[in-house]
């Protein structure tokens, strides 16, 4: 029996309702299968993510070992979100081994920037040569590997001259540190929101720290993996969302934002709903104007796309 044209169109309709509802649950080490609620801007970066190979040796004092995660298994989450833009970032797993980096960058044709992990001893020349690839800044882990503290502020001077930032991850070291990246030549984003403790959050001195860094207009804050100090936990994060909230309102012309993606730190059956994680930007920024600015203006200009 033929259709009707009414009836065929609203098979259509159902069944194309059906393919979007499922085209999203198989995003490796994301949970969910829906969309974002929030649409990103055209030019939107996603500024924290990693890439795993187990074709590259780990490092001797690596702690993380997650599974294989692609550039192309990336590539779905980004349909997903919406964005095309991204900034890698080389694990901890790898130490100040940078392969993984320079082949996702070479492969994203043009859609991404990185931050390596060097020591103090690396050269010149290999800075250059890092800069040509797309890297544009370099990781402080002060847990495992990479460079020292006692490199902070050469590495800063030298990568500075390259228009470079350095990006660290300072958790309790935070405070104490604090004096040494004011004075720092090169800029400085901060991973995690700075790792502010729970429950202390807008009362800790972490985020006074925070507060009093992005003062000086040359720090940045990553507004990335909530569920890293998090006690109330998801969807919400009720507590980090304080402080990401609170962060917007001091400067939110430092501000970035970041999946985390595959969420090392995390189990497999533990991974987060990146759409949700994306869209806790709307309750931290109700503003569309200040979403396109931690979204696309920011990155853009501190990372060159």
């Amino acid at each position: 029996m033929l259709l009707s044209r009414r009836r065929f169109l609203q098979a259509g309709s159902a069944l194309g309702a059906a393919a979007s509802m499922g085209a999203f649950a198989n995003v490796p080490f994301s949970q969910g299968d829906e969309r974002p609620k929030l649409t990103p801007p055209a030019g939107s970066v996603d500024c924290h993510m990693h890439l795993y190979d187990g074709h590259y040796p780990t490092a001797p004092n690596a702690t993380l070992f997650p599974p294989d995660a692609s550039l192309e298994d990336y590539r779905q989450l980004q349909k997903r979100l919406g964005m095309k833009r991204m900034v890698i970032v080389t694990p901890s797993t790898y130490g100040t081994d940078n392969r993984i980096l320079l082949d996702g960058l070479l492969r994203s044709r043009g859609d991404a920037r990185g931050v390596a992990v060097v020591d103090g001893s690396i050269t010149d020349r290999e800075l250059a040569r890092l800069d040509s690839a797309g890297v544009r800044g370099i990781r402080f882990n002060l847990s495992v590997g990479g460079a020292a503290l006692n490199d902070l502020e050469s590495l800063a001077l030298r990568v500075n001259e390259l228009g470079w930032n350095v990006q660290i991850a300072p958790g309790p070291l935070l405070v104490d540190l604090e004096p040494r990246l004011a004075k720092l030549a090169a800029k400085v984003v901060i991973d995690h929101m700075g790792h502010v403790p729970q429950p202390d959050g807008l009362n800790s001195a972490a985020f006074a720290s925070i507060t009093r860094l992005l003062n000086n207009e040359k720090t940045w804050v990553k507004l990335s993996a909530p569920y890293l100090r998090s006690k109330t936990g998801a969807p919400r994060y009720e507590d980090v969302s304080k402080v990401a909230s609170a962060l917007i309102k001091h400067n939110a012309e430092r501000m970035l934002w970041g999946s985390d993606w595959p969420h090392p730190t995390l189990a497999i059956d533990q991974k987060p709903d990146d759409a949700n994680i994306l869209d806790l930007l709307a309750f931290w920024a109700p503003d569309a104007g200040t979403r396109e600015l931690i979204l696309r203006d920011n990155p853009t200009s501190l990372y060159g796309f």
